[in-house]
């Protein structure tokens, strides 16, 4: 017994001096663990999305809707915009035409569109535009949960604002009270509702019995949800993506893709700590070659390793999930090429500032499972505080799944895949500069 426990004092001891395994086994799962705690609101007063984007076009001219609007605004989840810059830098107004281009060029996500007779034609009721482009399937849901959830709420108020004015003006205060007694009674009735308590909802401006507490049948609240579709009416039209075959695996492939690529190539930057330990550097440098030279011999290697991969994954999705990689494959190679390109930049980064290959392991492990949980390729970024969004929207995952989303997705053309890819080649550039100031200036080879 007491050489079981001279071994497992030593073996503890070890496990102490080994920062890198002390590293995974309790700081990584921590950060990770607090990173799923801030998507999923654990302890957050602010739980659930924020900040999501959502275009307003108001062509209608009814006071009601700004209501409406307001409530839209009031929901943490949307961050509604209703102007945008003017030929001359000012403000304007959104239009429906601007939006929908908006949304195919994907600066916008959402948008709605309150059309001139969005409170006023055959029917007594709202009708809406609802346009979007679903980018991310979860997100998108959410969305259109919420919006039917705050339009819904909102409805019946104005609706009842606007036929108790309507009413007022034609037949008098008194006689509209009466109007609302009578009409409180006739709901109570049909819906099984408690008339006192449908007049005391009307009075605070509710129009609906949903607005007020059944008295017992379920049937109740299913009349009440059944009217509500009548007085509503949302009208969803899709602006992108409409051709994509496989919709989930379009979405999702790059994402697992990146996170794969990463640790491939960061793996194979960490062989030049074995290539320093069997001697094969001392033999190069004793020749005319520099360190610059090895660096960029595996930059090299990193890019076309990187492209073969993420190629070869995304024709696999084709044979597995139907993803449509062929109509648009220029384009996928190009930003494949841009995200092996930063991947590898990534992982000489992690060679150079890494004591050793334990060290490199565990950091490149860290960064990887990071930037995969907030760069959004787990779960979408208005998933996230604000905070976590902007930081996401700096790493090379997120910038990466646009590429791959802008070419499977939005089938864009070369010219529209510019920008996303020009940030994957900045950001490259910038690690790699680094890289090889590092290797300059540090004992690696020596």
């Amino acid at each position: 017994m007491r050489t079981v426990l001279v071994l497992l004092r030593k073996d503890f001891l070890n496990f102490s001096k080994d920062r890198v395994a002390v590293s995974l086994t309790f700081f990584v799962p921590v950060a990770l663990i607090w990173i799923f705690g801030q998507v999923f609101g654990v302890n957050r007063a602010d739980s659930g999305p924020t900040g999501i984007p959502l275009a307003v076009v108001r062509e209608a001219a009814a006071p009601e809707l700004q209501a409406l609007i307001g409530a839209l605004k009031q929901e943490k989840a949307f961050k509604v915009i209703e102007t945008a810059a003017g030929a001359d830098g000012a403000a304007v107004p959104l239009t429906e035409a601007a939006v929908r281009q908006g949304i195919r060029e994907n600066r916008y996500r959402f948008a709605l569109v309150f059309p001139a007779d969005a409170t006023s034609g055959s029917r007594f009721g709202l009708r809406v535009k609802f346009l979007y482009n679903p980018r991310n399937d979860i997100e998108t849901q959410t969305v259109t949960g919420l919006l039917q959830k705050t339009i819904f709420t909102s409805v019946p108020s104005l609706l009842m604002q606007s036929l108790r004015k309507d009413a007022e003006a034609a037949i008098g205060s008194a006689a509209t009270e009466k109007f609302y007694d009578e009409m409180a009674g006739v709901i109570g009735r049909s819906f099984n509702y408690d008339p006192a308590r449908v007049r005391e909802a009307m009075q605070r401006g509710d129009a609906l019995p949903s607005a007020a507490a059944p008295s017992g049948e379920p049937a109740a609240a299913k009349s009440a949800n059944g009217l509500m579709d009548r007085l509503v009416k949302i009208e969803s039209e899709q602006l992108a993506g409409q051709q994509v075959k496989s919709p989930m695996a379009t979405r999702s492939v790059g994402g697992w893709a990146m996170m794969f690529l990463m640790f491939s190539l960061s793996a194979s930057a960490a062989s030049l700590f074995e290539e320093k330990k069997a001697g094969l550097f001392v033999r190069l440098l004793s020749s005319p070659v520099r360190r610059s030279h090895i660096l960029w011999s595996k930059y090299a290697f990193g890019i076309a390793l990187g492209l073969v991969q993420l190629t070869a994954l995304f024709v696999a999705g084709r044979f597995l999930f139907g993803i449509d990689v062929l109509s648009n494959f220029g384009n996928l190679v190009f930003a494949c090429l841009c995200a092996a390109m930063a991947c590898t930049a990534f992982g000489m980064l992690i060679a150079s500032v890494a004591p050793s290959p334990a060290a490199a392991s565990g950091l490149a492990t860290f960064l990887i499972l990071t930037m995969s949980a907030v760069g959004g390729a787990w779960f979408p970024l208005s998933f996230m505080p604000e905070f976590m969004q902007t930081i996401g929207k700096c790493t090379l995952t997120y910038w990466a799944m646009e590429g791959f989303t802008a070419a499977l997705w939005a089938s864009a053309s070369f010219v529209e895949m510019l920008p996303v890819c020009g940030v994957l080649v900045g950001i490259a550039a910038t690690i790699i500069a680094v890289s090889l100031w590092r290797f300059q200036r540090s004992p690696v080879f020596d």
